[in-house]
């Protein structure tokens, strides 16, 4: 009798294991998976664009250590609020270097109609919300009404470069 309470705890447990393992397994992230610097998922750039973006984005971060991340999403879904969804973004993908804390997030969704720059806490100390609002506002904006959606991001991320410095 006690080898059979004994077989049906082990069956439970390993029962148990297996279901917390497999729930495990199967959690997706609600972020995208990152592809690089440069996560078109709203395919808002050509191929061109994005090497172009990429290159220069790539060079920056090898010179300085300083990553800027662009992602073009066409939903923020869970969150309702596109900065808080940028700055768990770029905290998720482990954006800049964590000694340094020095990444800055781009997310542009296009069917929101929203666009946030996030940074890091050591980028903040330099691109203070003040200035990525006005660099937002003045340079990638204007941009993006016309429907020049790579003009807007390339001219923004060269200002916020200049200003980083």
């Amino acid at each position: 009798m006690k080898t059979a309470v004994k077989i049906i705890v082990l069956l439970v447990t390993f029962v148990l294991i297996s279901c917390k393992g497999n729930a495990q397994e199967t959690k997706k992230s609600i972020f995208p998976e990152s592809v690089g610097i440069i996560n078109d998922y709203s395919k808002i750039f050509t191929e061109l664009q994005r090497k172009q973006l990429a290159k220069t984005l790539y060079d920056y971060d090898v010179k300085t250590t300083r990553q800027i991340v662009v992602i073009t999403v066409d939903s923020i879904s869970p969150y309702t609020n596109i900065q808080k969804y940028a700055t768990d973004l770029g905290n998720h993908w482990g954006v800049g270097t964590a000694e340094k804390n020095n990444g800055l997030t781009i997310v542009v969704c296009t069917p929101c109609r929203e666009m946030a720059i996030a940074t890091g806490t050591g980028t903040e100390l330099v691109l203070t919300n003040e200035i990525c609002t006005t660099v937002l506002e003045k340079t990638i904006l204007p941009e993006f009404k016309k429907g020049d959606f790579y003009s807007g991001i390339e001219k923004g991320i060269t200002e916020l470069i200049i200003k980083w410095e």
